[in-house]
């Protein structure tokens, strides 16, 4: 096992909370409630939200880990309490149905594109509700909040992590290498997204599916800048960083693909097109790449230029215009069942994103530096760059050079 960050999550949609706890952070990381609820506040915003979004005003409570406003070292437990649940009580209650009542809200007719059917078959359950509830998006409010602690932890040694709307639907933003103001645009996007005119013909496109009781996906982009080199590794296929990326990415529900820097425009061009030049600069770490098509990674370790993933989420399965489906009781064809839900996430799922890509540099962070403590962690952080800005001899291994 690495002895890096670890993330488990708990709850139901509607049911009274969902929890994070979040294994591995050093002692003495400073994190205030304001650091997590900043970030739960960032994925409940955009254009195309549904009617859940009213209700629920995530809070974060910090029951464990922390103390006087510094990380423990030991779980940080974080809970998200569901506003909602004052609705479901009886539905969701965890103890036997009073005097034999039957739920009005069992779930019999799977939605084409969710986990309903398959969690059914699987967990040998007819009333769907089991499934749904925990294959709702809703858990993802407790992988932002462990997030958010990971976010903070990579403050501290430089790395910052941010998403934008590549596109909605078949709106696009074609722009590239955003700078300082083009971020500030995307956080003030109800879309975020970079380009406001792309961002009014989303609206627009939004708008045409809400009216139709249908859904849109698309393409987010996520960039983690100041990254170190060296995090990750070549030795086994499952440390190797990309990976690791990939499973917090397509571990978060309705993602399909996944590409790192040029993705799959690498497939069409050369190798001599595609690899990035090295070139010398000055120190900490003294090479650089006039471009980044390798997305910040090659042999599944970072390379000292930024991290940058993208994924594609699909339309959401969930439509007021329901498809055919079947009743599972009945084998009678049936509307498939409609769940209050959203047009479109896209901007939410960035959020998402953020927070997942935050785990897995953070816990790779604590892997190449140590976790024990934040101050032993910077000092090795700090005397790795140190070691790599001195000269390479050829005959000494690098490691002994400081």
């Amino acid at each position: 096992m690495r002895p890096g960050i670890e993330l488990t999550t708990a709850g139901e949609s509607h049911g009274p909370c969902v929890t994070a706890i979040l294994s591995g952070v050093p002692a003495g990381l400073a994190l205030l409630v304001e650091d997590v609820d900043r970030d739960l506040a960032r994925r409940q915003i955009g254009y195309g939200r549904g009617g859940r979004m009213a209700i629920e005003k995530d809070r974060a409570r910090l029951t464990s880990g922390i103390r006087h406003s510094y990380t423990l070292g030991s779980p940080i437990c974080i809970v998200i309490e569901n506003r909602d649940w004052a609705n479901w009580r009886e539905e969701m209650s965890p103890g036997p149905p009073a005097n034999g009542w039957r739920s009005a809200r069992e779930v019999h007719v799977p939605r084409p594109g969710h986990a309903d059917l398959a969690g059914a078959a699987k967990y040998g359950r007819a009333d769907m509700r089991n499934v749904l509830e925990r294959a709702s998006a809703r858990e993802t409010a407790a992988r932002v909040a462990a997030g958010a602690v990971c976010r903070r932890l990579l403050e501290e040694v430089g790395v910052t992590v941010r998403s934008r709307t590549v596109s909605i639907g078949g709106v696009r933003d074609e722009s590239s290498d955003l700078s300082a103001e083009d971020w500030q645009a995307v956080e003030a996007s109800d879309l975020r997204c970079a380009d406001e005119d792309a961002a009014g013909r989303m609206r627009d496109l939004i708008d045409r599916a809400r009216a139709g009781g249908d859904s849109l996906g698309g393409e987010v982009e996520i960039v983690a800048d100041g990254v170190p080199p060296g995090l990750g590794s070549y030795i086994t296929w499952d440390s190797r960083l990309e990976a690791r990326i990939g499973q917090g990415m397509l571990g978060i529900p309705a993602i399909k693909a996944m590409a790192v820097g040029a993705g799959f425009d690498a497939g069409a061009i050369t190798g001599s097109q595609y690899h990035d030049p090295i070139l010398r600069r000055d120190a900490p770490w003294p090479f650089a790449r006039p471009s980044n098509h390798a997305g910040g990674i090659e042999g599944g370790m970072t390379n000292g230029e930024p991290v940058v993933v993208r994924i594609l989420m699909k339309p959401i399965p969930t439509l007021t215009s329901p498809l055919p489906s079947v009743d599972v009781r009945s084998g009678e064809p049936a509307d498939a069942h409609a769940e209050r839900s959203d047009v479109c996430a896209v901007p939410a799922a960035g959020v998402v994103a953020e927070a997942m890509l935050a785990l897995v540099l953070a816990s790779a962070t604590c892997e190449k530096f140590g976790g024990d403590c934040m101050g032993d962690l910077l000092a090795a952080k700090e005397h790795y760059l140190a070691r790599l800005s001195l000269p390479w001899d050829e005959g000494r291994a690098l490691a002994d050079e400081a």
